[in-house]
Formats: structure tokens, C-alpha cells, sequence
């Protein structure tokens, strides 16, 4: 039997959850909770199926000012209050670059590697790996997993894979990778259990949240995707642009005087619908705004949302089913009712009493589209190959004390 913890790390916040396996093998959740508010109003909050493994606890600002020692706060509260002791740490880490296609057990050469790609995801690789090395530095003999959201995509052709660029910029990594594979591969995995009738056929899944993409795939294999070298690109975002003409970089370095870092922040955090509306990126408050700048964020986000929907069946030649992922797909009925409205002309019929409900099937009886509102659940899938790799490698599954 192993337990393991489960990290995804952000600049602002941890996300973690503890999982234990038994010994036929499956996967109990036992606590799910996150520090967030770091270096500013630091709060632990974490959840599980007893009282005590319940917290709700606030800091002060220089309780927690950074990722490593928000980890170790939430460590000591695991350790020390409930009595847990990983086996091993599995790790979203976003972007993988060309050279790693599936999760692998981290050294430090590997750890050196994944640094070369964290101007390519600023706003995740770095703190991705800042929890990573914490760990290291205080349980070195602890098995730590990463797992790529870029790895899912691999299984790209050659057409999808590029861009019309020199070969000699493709060798060094410049390539469409896609992102949020961890959460396309557990909502195809899902659809085998959830909707076997379409789970083998052409399908569009849109993972919209403050990062947004979409997804073509057949056979439950990831074909194309909005996303490309970056997670800038495809949808727009809470606060990503999507979608750039890269002559609108040139001239803001070029004519406006932009240095590239600058541009760099704008890109990952001034635009997309905090810049469309002036008001916010979450979307919740754009819904109950009377602003016509909320409005106009959201038709042109669910617009864009339409016009990838076509590509993607276009990659597909068809589509049976689309899928709602992620945190405002899965919560917005209002934001699914306006996609399916502009995917009439592929057959998208919904059935309004079940949308609003946010039943898993949302789509009328003569729906030749068929719509699922299908949860997603990236931790679980980190924890299922971080099981899957410590048990067919052989390494070790023994206690190690957690951090301090």
C-alpha cells in the first residue's frame, strides 16, 4: 500500500491532494485542499472524509512567502496533525518540451532540463519546479513523478506538429505542443465509463477555465489541439490573449517600444477578458455584470470557442460529441448554452432542463452532436501514473519524512 501527495503549483497557490493505493491497486482520495494567497494572505485549506483532516487556517504575510515554504507549512500539517507520510510526490509540470512524452521518475539532470522551458511557461514551469526542488533539497530519497501536460499531445502527426517555419528551429523544440493533456486524458479515459458509444469516435472536449483549449480526439488519441509552442495561443483567456497575430508583437516592440519581458507580462496577464472587459477575468462576475464590456467578453470568448469547433471537425473530417471540461465549462450554464447555440450547423441540439441542471448529457434525443458536461479531475490522473511508473520501474515504495 503507498500514499501519495499530489502537487500542482502555482505562483500565488499549492493545490494538493494525498491519495492511497491498495494492493489490488486502486486509488482512494483521503485529502484534497491547497495554500493559497501566498506572499500576501496566505490560507491552508484542505478537506477529507473525518473532522481532522479538515483545516481552515490563515497566516501572516511573511508566514508564507514563497512556494517552498507554503509547502512545507502544508507538509508539517500532514505530518505532524495527521499522522501521513508519503511514499512518493506526483507533480503536474506543464510544459515537457520535446524530449519527454510520458511521466518519469525526476533527477536532477532531469530537473535541469525542464528548467530550459520555463520562459516558455512563465506562469507555471517555474513554480511547477520550485515545489519539485523543495522537496529534493529536504526528502532527496523520496520518489517525485512529473507528469506533463504537453505529453498527452505527442501522439501528434507530423502536419500538426509543426509550424511553416526553417526545419533547423523544429530540431531545436520549436513545435506545436498542446497543453492540459492531463486533463483531455482523463476526460477520454472517463468517456469509457460515461459514454462508451462515443468514447471510441471523433470528439471536441473544450477545457475552458482562467487557462482555456480544446482538443480533437479520435479513438480517445489527442490529434490536434488549439494550443501551440506556448499556452498562449488557441482560445482566449482570464487573462491571455489567444489567438495573436505575431505582427502585433513586432510592433509593440518594434514601433511602441516594448522590451520583450514587458511584452512577455502583458501577454500573460493584462489581456484576454480582463482586457476585453475591464472588469475581470472570472467569468462569474462578468455574468452578473451589467456592463456591456462583460457582454462583449463573453460572446467574443463562447465566438471563439464556435471557430475552433471547426477546425477541430475539420482535423476530425466530423465530429460526434462534444465534451465540457474544466471550471467554467463544468459551472457556466449560461456559457455552454451560447457554444451550442453557434454549433447548430454541426447538428448541436441542447436539451435546456439538463443543461441548467448540469446533467453529464446536456443535448436533446435529436441532437446528431452529442453534449457532455464531463468533470474533470487532473490529480487523479497525476496519482494513476504516478502509481503505474513507481510500480513497473521497481523503485522503492517505502516512508520518507515529508518536509519541515
Amino acid at each position: 500500500m503507498g500514499t501519495f501527495l499530489i502537487v500542482n503549483a502555482g505562483s500565488s497557490s499549492v493545490k494538493f491532494q494525498v491519495f492511497t493505493s491498495g494492493s489490488s491497486g486502486e486509488l482512494v482520495r483521503k485529502i484534497k485542499g491547497q495554500m493559497d494567497g501566498i506572499g500576501t494572505r496566505p490560507r491552508l485549506r484542505a478537506s477529507g472524509p473525518d473532522i481532522n483532516s479538515t483545516v481552515d487556517r490563515e497566516y501572516e504575510r511573511d508566514g508564507v512567502p514563497n512556494v517552498p515554504v507554503a509547502l512545507q507549512t502544508a507538509g508539517a500539517w500532514l505530518r505532524d496533525e495527521l499522522g501521513i507520510h508519503p511514499t512518493a510526490v506526483g507533480h503536474r509540470v506543464v510544459h515537457g518540451g520535446p524530449d519527454f512524452d510520458r511521466p518519469v521518475v525526476i533527477d536532477a539532470q532531469i530537473l535541469d532540463k525542464l528548467e530550459r522551458y520555463a520562459s516558455l511557461a512563465p506562469l507555471h514551469q517555474p513554480h511547477n519546479l520550485a515545489a519539485i526542488r523543495a522537496i529534493l533539497a529536504r526528502s532527496p530519497h523520496l520518489p517525485q513523478v512529473a507528469c506533463f501536460d504537453t505529453a498527452f499531445h505527442r501522439s501528434h502527426s507530423a502536419i500538426a506538429d509543426r509550424y511553416a517555419i526553417p526545419e533547423r528551429f523544429y530540431a531545436e523544440g520549436v513545435r506545436r505542443y498542446g497543453f492540459h493533456g492531463l486533463s483531455y486524458e482523463y476526460v477520454a479515459s472517463r468517456l469509457i465509463d460515461v459514454a462508451p458509444e462515443i468514447a471510441s469516435k471523433r470528439v471536441i472536449v473544450a477545457h475552458l477555465g482562467s487557462g482555456a483549449s480544446m482538443c480533437a480526439l479520435a479513438s480517445g488519441r489527442s490529434i490536434e489541439s488549439t494550443m501551440g509552442f506556448t499556452a498562449l495561443d488557441g482560445l482566449p483567456m482570464g487573462t491571455r490573449p489567444g489567438q495573436l497575430d505575431p505582427g502585433v508583437v513586432l510592433y509593440l516592440i518594434g514601433e511602441k517600444g516594448m522590451s520583450a519581458a514587458a511584452v512577455q507580462d502583458l501577454c500573460y496577464r493584462e489581456c484576454g477578458l480582463k482586457a476585453l472587459s475591464g472588469i475581470s477575468n472570472d467569468v462569474r462576475e462578468l455574468e452578473t455584470s451589467t456592463d456591456p464590456r462583460a457582454e462583449l467578453a463573453l460572446e467574443y470568448f463562447c465566438h471563439r470557442v464556435a471557430l475552433y469547433s471547426g477546425m477541430l471537425a475539420a482535423a476530425l473530417e466530423g465530429a460526434d460529441a462534444f465534451v465540457f471540461t474544466a471550471g467554467i465549462a463544468e459551472n457556466s450554464a449560461g456559457v455552454r448554452a451560447r457554444i451550442v447555440a453557434k454549433l447548430a450547423w454541426l447538428g448541436a441540439v441542447l436539451d435546456p432542463p439538463a443543461n441548467a441542471a448540469h446533467a453529464p448529457m446536456i443535448s436533446r434525443r435529436d441532437s446528431r452532436l452529442a453534449l457532455y458536461v464531463v468533470p474533470t479531475d487532473e490529480e487523479l490522473m497525476i496519482a494513476r501514473h504516478t502509481l503505474a511508473l513507481l510500480s513497473s520501474s521497481g523503485t522503492p515504495s517505502r516512508v520518507v519524512e515529508t518536509t519541515r
